[in-house]
């Protein structure tokens, strides 16, 4: 019984400590961006000791792309929740697209944008950013089409979501250097109205 007990506690602490390295990875990169973001810097912001953050994450890649998804899934579950109160008709399509812009201009968008620059040239960084950059694609896609409560089934409204997500994509890295939100606000406002037509039945 105590060897259960002791257990379980380690595995709580365990994971705390990850979620601590994962949270500080996200902060750094946003901070100091890929070549300032070490797992020293990294371990030291999370308060944990340097044997234990090579104990979860031997590899600066490893415990990136572990962080980005780590983020990713948080924050799909706050946009799950957060659907819960949005309204139904005409408003939803507005609401829903208003809360993907935020999460394209977010730390999570910041911190992803650091790493697709960085696998350019980082071909360990690539290796592992790659197949996580297109399973959190797909994730992001099915999300959209069950926020929009739309039948993906019908002819268009894929490359409609899709669209939509470039769009929001392409937004955010405007954003990236300075303040861009008057010319986005204008462009979702025309978006919202043509994506209307597109998905209306």
């Amino acid at each position: 019984m105590s060897g259960t007990s002791t257990r379980v506690p380690q595995q709580e602490r365990s994971r705390a400590t990850q979620t601590r390295l994962l949270e500080a990875t996200v902060a750094c990169l946003v901070e100091h961006g890929w070549s300032g973001t070490t797992t020293t810097v990294v371990a030291t912001q999370a308060g944990v000791s340097r044997g234990a953050q090579l104990h979860h994450y031997p590899t600066k890649a490893a415990l990136v792309t572990a962080a980005v998804a780590h983020l990713a899934e948080r924050r799909a579950e706050e946009l799950r929740a957060e659907a819960k109160t949005l309204p139904a008709g005409p408003q939803r399509l507005d609401r829903v697209v208003d809360l993907l812009a935020a999460a394209f201009t977010g730390p999570l968008f910041v911190a992803a944008l650091e790493l697709w620059v960085a696998a350019r040239t980082d071909r360990e960084l690539r290796a592992a950013l790659v197949p996580l950059e297109a399973r959190l694609g797909r994730e992001m896609h099915r999300l959209t089409v069950s926020l929009l409560e739309v039948d993906e089934r019908r002819p268009g409204v894929r490359e409609a979501v899709q669209a939509t997500l470039d769009l929001l994509r392409g937004l955010g890295v405007a954003n990236l250097l300075n303040d861009d939100s008057t010319r986005r606000a204008a462009l979702l406002t025309a978006w919202k109205r043509q994506l209307t037509e597109l998905l209306a039945p």
